[in-house]
């Protein structure tokens, strides 16, 4: 069965294509046909003057018309659209998305960050637990980040704060949205001590690349510091000239870090797994699981 995902971002959109398929022990294989991701910066407009600009909507539809495409020549069978946080917080974001409908077919939902925050959770974070451990799942994007803590084989909490990186970067976070995440993340993981935190997201994922650790080795919260001491010391200019990162990675990989190592503080979590998954990869899951009931 071949499936697609589109994840609207407040920094990027995502297309997903992958093709699923049941293995005789009952297990299910995702292989990945194509990911794209476009750059389209809704949070900039969104967090600066409150809705999406006649600009920001046709580089939205004309990146809807390419993944169009796309998804017909893959003969995509399903297909999921959903946006999130910049979506979530513009006041002309119903216009936008009936326009993108009209003008490609493809009808985008906006989730809430409590759903957000269970597509991550019930698709991936299971696969990565092992029983009797205390985990901190924490995706962190332009726009929102959601965290899930699973301890004692159960969920534990998930929950979802208007803190992103375009949010952090426009200035847009007030210091009690800060210590409201604060003293949620420390009231709520005191008991489940120790804690080992699992981090989604592309500036996680970029982290991981740079620092040339293996596949499925921990990120320790001393080496993100340096990272964050490092890059907030040079340009954007030196972070693309140093690292080879985009434009649109340069500028959010810093405040991201802040808000992975400000988290991981908080609930006393030394190292950090990246396995390399979205939201994309959760609607591709759901959207089987759902087709597979039928």
């Amino acid at each position: 069965m071949i499936l697609a995902a589109i994840d609207i971002g407040s920094n990027a959109a995502r297309l997903l294509i992958s093709e699923a398929s049941a293995y005789k022990d009952g297990t299910v294989d995702y292989t990945k046909l194509s990911l794209l991701r476009i750059p389209l910066r809704l949070g900039f407009d969104v967090f600066d003057r409150g809705f999406i600009s006649d600009e920001k909507k046709q580089l939205l539809i004309d990146t809807m018309r390419a993944y169009k495409i796309l998804m017909d020549i893959y003969k995509v069978e399903h297909f999921k659209a959903c946006a999130t946080s910049a979506m979530r917080d513009a006041a002309n974001s119903k216009k936008v998305l009936e326009e993108v409908e009209q003008a490609t077919g493809l009808k985008v939902d906006i989730i809430t960050g409590q759903e957000e925050a269970n597509i991550l959770y019930e698709t991936h974070i299971a696969e990565y637990l092992s029983g009797g451990k205390s985990y901190l799942y924490i995706d962190v994007g332009g726009g929102s980040t959601e965290v899930t803590l699973y301890a004692q084989n159960q969920l534990i909490f998930k929950e979802s704060f208007n803190i992103g990186t375009i949010r952090v970067l426009h200035d847009k976070v007030t210091n009690e949205q800060w210590e409201h995440m604060k003293w949620y993340i420390k009231t709520h993981v005191k008991d489940y001590q120790p804690i080992e935190a699992i981090g989604t997201g592309g500036n996680i994922n970029k982290i991981f690349t740079i620092s040339k650790r293996k596949e499925g080795k921990p990120l320790p919260v001393d080496l993100l510091k340096d990272y964050y001491k490092e890059l907030s010391y040079t340009s954007v200019a030196e972070r693309k000239h140093l690292y080879h990162f985009r434009d649109d990675r340069a500028d959010v990989i810093v405040p991201a870090l802040q808000i992975y190592i400000s988290i991981m503080r908080w609930a006393n979590a030394d190292e950090i797994y990246v396995p390399k998954i979205g939201l994309a990869d959760g609607l591709i899951k759901m959207m089987y699981k759902d087709q597979a009931k039928t």
